[in-house]
């Protein structure tokens, strides 16, 4: 059962700054996560996802089955995922990036589909964006959406210190 909805930012920034090869032992225990069926993610997230170099991302591409919430699979409430996407969609519409002309600093469809899951299986979103803040107006991220959404967002320390996960 799954404990976290994953975005790519939850692992590739921490990837980037804590090359695979040198923490080693980190990178193992999260491949132990994944293989344990911790995360869930949308097939949208996955698709980036498949991108993160091995070994991790061997890894990710590995458990596609137990990692990925299809739409119309049993298992899981996906009619309530897309009710929720597609409310989101339209209650932030000013914030997604695709809607507005690709504007940096705000959030991707892909963003609110896993948010939307994180909604729906009612588990906290693991990802490395920042809040813009209530004052922000035109720029609102995963965080400031979980916020808006009563969804618990983690940063990747976070999820380490939850897990007990110390190198």
């Amino acid at each position: 059962m799954p404990k976290y909805c994953l975005d790519m930012s939850g692992v590739s920034n921490p990837a980037q700054s804590m090359p695979q090869d040198i923490h080693a032992s980190l990178w193992k225990r999260l491949e132990e996560m994944v293989a344990g069926g911790v995360f869930a993610t949308t097939a949208e997230v996955y698709e980036e996802l498949t991108h993160i170099p091995p070994p991790f991302g061997d890894c990710i591409t590995s458990h596609a089955a137990t990692l990925v919430y299809e739409v119309g699979t049993d298992g899981w409430n996906w009619k309530s995922y897309i009710s929720h996407t597609k409310r989101m969609q339209g209650t932030y519409e000013a914030f997604i990036s695709e809607r507005n002309n690709n504007r940096a600093h705000t959030v991707g469809l892909n963003d609110i589909s896993v948010i939307a899951l994180g909604k729906t299986l009612a588990l906290p979103v693991v990802s490395m964006e920042v809040r813009r803040g209530v004052n922000a107006k035109a720029r609102k991220g995963i965080p400031d959406i979980c916020d808006m959404e009563g969804v618990q967002h983690m940063e990747f320390s976070d999820l380490l210190r939850a897990e007990g996960i110390v190198v």
